[in-house]
């Protein structure tokens, strides 16, 4: 069975409040260990996608903290000790403060990251 830890991840992504430990497990999910530092929405990285929106969904867990996302049906917050799926059509608010798991089916994360990354360069 494969297995990974935030100490053990594959990658590290670090950028002003932001910090993130991947693994891309052999199931076709990877596992994203990431802890806010700031408040931030991000929904101005996600323009290009079909909608403006993150396609790919995810599953997570938060430790502490906060996330929303917000989708054409609503926003949906949580919380500490809620587990959470958010389908296609979302975008992200981070609260500072906050530290979360979060499984993503692999393909679908590169291509959403592609055009965030771009989207992000673009930004300065």
């Amino acid at each position: 069975m494969p297995k990974t830890s935030k100490a053990g991840a594959a990658e590290t992504a670090v950028m002003e409040g932001y910090e993130g430990h991947f693994t891309e497990l052999d199931t076709g999910y990877t596992v994203a260990f990431e802890t806010y530092t700031a408040d931030a929405d991000l929904a101005e990285f996600f323009k290009g996608l079909p909608d403006d929106r993150c396609q790919c969904p995810h599953w997570g867990y938060v430790f502490k903290g906060k996330v929303t996302f917000k989708t054409a049906g609503g926003d949906e917050t949580f919380v500490g000790g809620e587990a959470y799926h958010v389908g296609p059509g979302h975008t992200p608010v981070l609260y500072d403060g906050t530290e979360l798991v979060e499984f993503s089916p692999t393909e679908e994360l590169n291509r959403t990251m592609e055009a965030v990354m771009k989207n992000m360069e673009a930004a300065g």
